[in-house]
C-alpha cells in the first residue's frame, strides 16, 4: 500500500491558482451566454417594438390620409355645389326675364293690332268649341274686348259649322267679366257651367312656360346641362 505525500505550500498555490482560473474561465464562459441571450432578446423585442410603432405610425397616417381625402372631398362637393347653384340661378334669371318680356310683348298685342287679336280671339273660342263639342256655349272676355270678341265669337261658329256640320249657339257671359288688368284672350264656358276653359294669354303663357321650358332651356344652354354638375 502506497503512503501519499503532502503537498508543499508551493503546490498548494499552484492548485488553487488553476482552479482559480478554471473558476474565472468557467464565470466568463457563463457571463459571454448570458450576454449573447441578452442581446438576442434585446434584438427581438426591439424589433417587435420597431413593428408595433412602425404599423401605429401607419395606421396613422393613413387615418390622416383618409381624413384629409374626406376634407378634401367635402370642399370640392361644396365648391361645386355653390358653382352650380350660382350656375342655375344666373340661368334661372335669364329664363324669367325671357318669360317676362313674353308677357309685356303678349299683353302689347290686344292694344296694338286689333285685326290680328280678333284672329287671336278667334282661334281661342275655336278651339273651345272642338275640346266641349257642345250646342250651347258661353265666354267671358275683358269689358274692352267684347265688341271684338263678339265678332271673332262669329267667326268661329262660322268655321266651327263648316268643319263639324252643325252650328253651336256662342254667347258673351257678361256678368263676370275678365279683369280689366288682364292680358287679354278668353274663357270657354260649358257643360252648363261646370266646364272652363282657361284660354287666357296669361294661362296660355303659364302652359307655354312649362312645356316649352325643356326646349328653351336646350336652345339656350345645350343639351345635358345639368349633367356635369352631378357626375
Amino acid at each position: 500500500m502506497s503512503q501519499s505525500h503532502p503537498l508543499s505550500e508551493d503546490q498548494v498555490a499552484g492548485e488553487l491558482r488553476k482552479m482559480t482560473a478554471f473558476i474565472r474561465q468557467e464565470a466568463l464562459e457563463k457571463a459571454r451566454e448570458i450576454q449573447l441571450k441578452a442581446d438576442e432578446e434585446f434584438a427581438i423585442e426591439k424589433s417587435k417594438l420597431v413593428r408595433q410603432e412602425t404599423a401605429a405610425i401607419d395606421t396613422l397616417y393613413e387615418k390622416k390620409h383618409k381624413q384629409a381625402a374626406m376634407a378634401q372631398q367635402i370642399t370640392r362637393s361644396t365648391l361645386s355645389n355653390r358653382t352650380r347653384l350660382r350656375v342655375l340661378g344666373g340661368r334661372q334669371e335669364l329664363l324669367d326675364d325671357l318669360f317676362q318680356k313674353a308677357r309685356e310683348k303678349v299683353t302689347s298685342v290686344a292694344g296694338s293690332d286689333k285685326k290680328k287679336y280678333q284672329a287671336t280671339l278667334q282661334g281661342l273660342i275655336l278651339e273651345g268649341l272642338y275640346a266641349l263639342n257642345e250646342d250651347k256655349v258661353a265666354f267671358r272676355a275683358r269689358k274692352k274686348d267684347y265688341d271684338t270678341a263678339k265678332k271673332a265669337a262669329a267667326e268661329a261658329v262660322k268655321e266651327f259649322k263648316k268643319n263639324v256640320g252643325y252650328e253651336p249657339t256662342v254667347t258673351l257671359d257678361e256678368s263676370e267679366p275678365l279683369p280689366e288688368g288682364s292680358a287679354g284672350g278668353v274663357v270657354i264656358v260649358g257643360g252648363q257651367g261646370k266646364i272652363e276653359i282657361n284660354n287666357t294669354f296669361e294661362e296660355r303663357l303659364r302652359l307655354l312656360e312649362i312645356d316649352a321650358l325643356p326646349a328653351v332651356r336646350e336652345a339656350l344652354f345645350g343639351k345635358n346641362q345639368n349633367r356635369r354638375f352631378y357626375d
